[in-house]
């Protein structure tokens, strides 16, 4: 691939609005868990390898367990996240997925387990990394 244009060198202002998303991100009360969970499910649908290897590393310093991570893709088959983290998941999907909208049913299992703060918190992390993932694969970063 022909190197590509790397945006913090030529629109630093705008890359430094999306670090200080990302930094409002980090300071919230999200768990660490929940946290990876929305990264690397939203990182997989968008297939941004580069935001998979970091988040799965990443996962692993927080104590997720390889099943879990390796299990992330097949989750509603899996017996291994608890019924908020399978909401986290369902919400991610349909946010990744924009296009085909987020149904009441999936906003509504979400809103059930979480008060409006945390589901705000949820709904900005999913919008985060899917701005990182589409930053990531359009400017060529590589996972390795």
């Amino acid at each position: 691939m022909k190197p590509r244009i790397l945006i913090p060198n030529v629109a630093p202002e705008a890359y430094q609005a999306l670090m200080n998303l990302e930094k409002y991100i980090s300071s919230t009360s999200l768990t660490p868990v929940h946290k990876e969970l929305i990264k690397i499910r939203a990182s997989q649908i968008n297939g941004c390898a580069f935001c998979i290897n970091m988040h799965t590393a990443d996962a692993r310093k927080h104590g997720i367990s390889e099943q879990r991570i390796y299990l992330i893709s097949a989750w509603r088959e899996a017996d291994v996240y608890t019924e908020e983290e399978k909401a986290i998941l369902a919400l991610t999907e349909q946010v990744t997925q924009i296009s085909n909208h987020v149904s009441d049913e999936v906003y509504q299992n979400a809103a059930q387990f979480f008060d409006e703060k945390y589901l705000a918190e949820i709904i900005l992390a999913i919008i985060t990394i899917n701005s990182w993932n589409r930053l990531a694969i359009t400017t060529g970063l590589r996972a390795v």
